[in-house]
């Protein structure tokens, strides 16, 4: 369980964050929320779907990593087998908190239960003046495009639900072993629909910078197919695969 606090040099001039360990915390997550400002790095490995809040009804962009709960088809060999990682994973064990609720002064947080974090070698968080280090600074570079990309990715939903362009993603699965899957409540973006556009809402979305986004998680889709193929070669390795992810 996370213990979030505000970071301080005083209170944590002594801890140092263990860089290798930092992937872990998304090494049995099977969906990561992730942000419209990496859309591009993301497209090249990652499936990009829209998850819906049962309870609130908010929507939420997130990476497709595995096709059921604690299963992260990324994660082997005791690392993310990935190209690129993405910010929700990269900034820990760093949080961005609030100095009062409502308000939009941030603050850096830090999970004091992280097992990313130590007293030993590896990066410290701040010098012997009590200045951040680069590490802190790079840390709170990762929380800055958070903040500013969950601000585009909200509105960048909204146009969506405006125009109406958001479809449930049904996925029906035969594996290898020909285990069946079914997986539900995800969303997509509706291509009949966008395509019925007039070329003045097009226009609109294009500068607004949306059409991009839009385009790039449609062709994000296609890396489905290469999670399937990672699902397979997981099914078909069986006790290697445990053995070779120390598991």
């Amino acid at each position: 369980m996370p213990k979030l606090v505000a970071l301080d040099n005083q209170a944590h001039g002594h801890l140092k964050v263990d860089p290798t360990k930092v992937e872990e915390v998304g090494a049995d997550l099977h969906m990561l929320p992730v942000v419209i400002t990496e859309f591009q790095k993301l497209v090249v490995q990652y499936p990009i779907v829209l998850s819906k809040n049962g309870q609130t009804g908010r929507f939420v962009c997130v990476a497709l990593m595995g096709f059921e709960e604690g299963e992260n088809l990324f994660w082997y060999g005791g690392r993310l087998d990935g190209i690129y990682t993405p910010l929700n994973i990269a900034r820990h064990p760093f949080f961005v908190g609030h100095n009062q609720e409502g308000s939009d002064n941030y603050i850096v947080c830090i999970d004091e239960e992280s097992p990313c974090l130590s007293e030993l070698h590896t990066q410290a968080l701040f010098d012997e003046t009590g200045e951040g280090t680069a590490y802190l600074n790079s840390a709170q570079a990762i929380l800055a495009e958070l903040i500013q990309g969950e601000t585009q990715t909200n509105r960048w939903i909204q146009t969506l639900l405006k125009l109406e362009l958001l479809v449930p993603l049904t996925l029906d699965i035969t594996f290898e072993n020909e285990e069946i899957k079914k997986i539900k409540g995800l969303y997509s973006i509706d291509e009949d629909k966008l395509n019925s556009l007039s070329g003045e809402t097009l226009k609109k979305l294009q500068d607004e910078g949306a059409l991009q986004a839009i385009y790039t998680q449609l062709a994000s889709l296609g890396q489905i197919y290469s999670l399937i193929d990672k699902k397979n070669q997981r099914l078909s390795q069986g006790s290697q695969w445990f053995k070779a992810t120390g598991e």
